[in-house]
């Protein structure tokens, strides 16, 4: 039976047996002649491999959906076949709205040049206007704690200085959907919690959130909902947040895949 308060709200991600596809084999080591030789003779070998299965689950505005799985799931690829970076070799994924995609924090950096000079160049990478950057610049140093950095290099930066200045910038996205991949691993444990916090605010909005994340924790206080991965299959997908969890916690210590 259909639930009347989802079906007022609108559909906003509606994945449909979802399968993505990696083909491996003598194409990455060959031009394009011995291909063409290495398949006349039939002496060509290419190797599948699927990282997701059968993937199917709807999300509707406001939704925030955390998922879960040990390393090789499919988590990650599952997230760039919906941000559209990849295409579904199988099944269909429908999308409404504009989507912003954090998938890797401290991509599009340039260690030779400020941390002033990288936060006004990605904004611009994320479509930010200058008017705009100048508004938001000193909003955004405050809230990566680097006040007193602006004029170092890039370079000069540890790991967590870096996350914290990528998340800061990214936080200002205005988008209908909102994908994160461990972006809340991000700095110590204080800023963990405003970073957290900061997605809260953001999600409060009427933004549909996408969280991929290793800490059960930040999946039970901040998703309604949870899709588990292993091995690229789907083995569950459910607003039950504390119960999946703690199956999944479960499974971690014994090995032993639930049956639902």
């Amino acid at each position: 039976m259909s639930d009347p308060v989802q079906e007022k709200r609108k559909v906003v991600i509606d994945c449909r047996d979802v399968s993505v596809r990696y083909l491996t084999g003598d194409f990455k080591s060959i031009g394009l002649k011995e291909y063409i030789l290495r398949r006349i003779k039939g002496d060509y070998h290419v190797t599948e491999f699927w990282a997701n299965r059968d993937v199917t689950f709807r999300l509707y505005a406001g939704d925030m959906l955390g998922i879960i799985g040990n390393n090789g799931a499919g988590k990650s690829t599952l997230l760039k076949a919906i941000s559209k970076i990849m295409v579904p070799s199988h099944g269909t994924i429908k999308t409404r709205g504009r989507i912003a995609a954090l998938l890797e924090l401290t991509s599009g950096f340039d260690g030779d040049l400020t941390i002033r000079e990288n936060t006004y160049l990605r904004g611009a990478l994320l479509g930010y206007t200058r008017d705009f950057m100048d508004k938001k610049y000193d909003e955004i140093i405050r809230f990566a704690e680097l006040e007193n950095f602006q004029d170092h290099y890039f370079k000069q930066l540890s790991s967590g200085m870096r996350s914290r200045l990528a998340f800061a910038i990214a936080s200002l996205v205005q988008s209908d959907i909102l994908i994160l991949d461990e972006v809340l691993a991000v700095g110590d444990g204080s800023f963990r919690q405003k970073s957290g916090d900061k997605l809260k605010q953001i999600l409060s909005s009427g933004v549909t959130g996408i969280l991929v994340s290793h800490s059960i924790r930040q999946v039970r206080a901040l998703c309604d909902k949870v899709l588990w991965l292993h091995r690229g299959r789907q083995i569950a997908f459910s607003d039950d947040v504390g119960k999946i969890c703690d199956d999944y916690m479960k499974f971690l210590q014994t090995k032993k895949l639930p049956e639902y």
